[in-house]
């Protein structure tokens, strides 16, 4: 069995890449947001130069959300990844959307982050702390066990 999933948040370290790795040989597509910084910033660019910085990230945040809401539309789980540098906004959006849809996601974060994430790891189906961890959860969710 194949799945679609899509990796969600924190943009800063190589959490993505580690799952795909883990979960080489497996019938899955993974998807994400644009990860480049300045690319995603700049999405909105092509409706026109803005003066005002809000103005841009205001375009470049819709082009965005589209690319975000067809993708979590189509996946079958998500991993939201909050990481430990930056808040986040994005990736909790991106969880309650999840739980409106009732799409499953898995949350990824460290244990000291539990109390400001406790809505978001309510709906959660589960709560991960290493990228191992949620390739052995997608592992699972594909077994014949």
């Amino acid at each position: 069995m194949g799945l679609n999933i899509y990796l969600s948040g924190e943009i800063h370290t190589d959490w993505r890449q580690k799952i795909i790795d883990g979960c080489a040989g497996s019938n899955f597509t993974f998807t994400s947001a644009v990860t480049d910084h300045d690319a995603s910033d700049a999405a909105g660019d092509v409706l026109g130069a803005e003066e005002s910085g809000f103005w841009r990230d205001h375009k470049s945040a819709k082009v965005n959300a589209i690319r975000t809401k067809m993708l979590i539309e189509k996946c079958d789980v998500a991993i939201i990844r909050f990481g430990d540098k930056y808040k986040q906004w994005n990736a909790a959006f991106d969880a309650g959307y999840c739980a409106a849809l009732s799409k499953p996601y898995i949350t990824l974060h460290a244990a000291d982050i539990i109390h400001p994430l406790k809505e978001v790891d309510a709906a959660a189906y589960a709560w991960a702390t290493t990228p191992q961890q949620i390739v052995d959860i997608l592992s699972y969710l594909v077994s014949d066990q």
